[in-house]
């Protein structure tokens, strides 16, 4: 499946260039995922999956891929950005181009980082924020990462007032990104499944939901196109045997048609 991106928002100055950095510190070479854009402002991130580490050592493989997530640094928005304010077209643009959104939104006082605003509100920054996407018709889903300092206070914010799912993230000590990453991948309605030998392991990405030959096509569209069925065991049974051989005697691998729904965690290999 192509790339699936997740775009960075927030106003000026409430850490998400300083989040987006944190984040691509941990990227991958992008030469691994075909279908991803290079851009400065675009960070491949890998999904933690300690899933993967296990198969990878039971298989012995040479290489170990995990699924990823595409983060977009997107330019900071400002009141009025769906009317042309700021770099509001640039910045509207970019966001219209991605799958979900992250609300980056700062709680911590500290008289160092002038607010745009001039005082730290994270409520009425999500107000003006959620405003300006919707004068554009952007609906997408939102994560709300609320940008905490170990050093500085932040501001008194109950999750339950927030209009959806949140994280809470300090980027300049790197606590709470694993977190966040896998929270995005939820965002997107994302589900993991694994293919493993001695070559390689790898954590493959399709939708939710996703029947065998559309799961397939993240590896090659021969594997929808020419699809005939799919060898499957959950990672967990794999491991609990620990080898193909020993799984075959059991009897736990299955064999599966073209409607069979991929489970999280399903390890699949596809014949054609």
């Amino acid at each position: 499946m192509s790339s699936l991106s997740i775009g960075i928002v927030g106003l000026p100055n409430v850490g998400k260039s300083t989040l987006f950095n944190a984040l691509t510190k941990q990227s991958v070479p992008a030469e691994n995922y075909p279908f991803c854009t290079i851009d400065p402002s675009v960070g491949i991130v890998p999904v933690p999956d300690e899933r993967l580490e296990k198969l990878s050592a039971l298989s012995k493989s040479k290489k170990t891929i995990p699924a990823v997530v595409e983060f977009v640094d997107i330019a900071g928005l400002v009141k009025g950005a769906s009317e042309g304010e700021g770099l509001g077209n640039k910045f509207l643009s970019h966001i219209r181009e991605v799958d979900a959104i992250i609300e980056v939104v700062r709680t911590f006082e500290d008289a160092d980082i002038i607010h745009v605003h001039e005082k730290v509100d994270p409520l009425f920054d999500i107000e003006i924020i959620n405003m300006e996407l919707e004068a554009a018709g952007i609906k997408k889903p939102i994560l709300y990462v609320l940008n905490v300092s170990e050093v500085s206070p932040s501001t008194a914010l109950r999750v339950t007032d927030l209009p959806g799912p949140s994280v809470k993230v300090d980027p300049i000590f790197g606590t709470g990104l694993d977190r966040l990453i896998v929270e995005a991948y939820k965002l997107l309605n994302l589900i993991t499944f694994f293919t493993t030998g001695e070559d390689e392991s790898r954590a493959w990405t399709t939708r939710h939901g996703s029947k065998a030959p559309e799961a397939g096509k993240s590896i090659h569209t021969d594997f929808r196109d020419k699809f005939i069925r799919a060898e499957v065991i959950h990672c967990d049974k794999l491991m609990e045997v620990g080898s193909y051989t020993k799984a075959r005697e059991k009897g736990w691998l299955r064999i599966e048609g073209k409607e069979y729904v991929v489970q999280d965690g399903d390890v699949i290999e596809f014949l054609i």
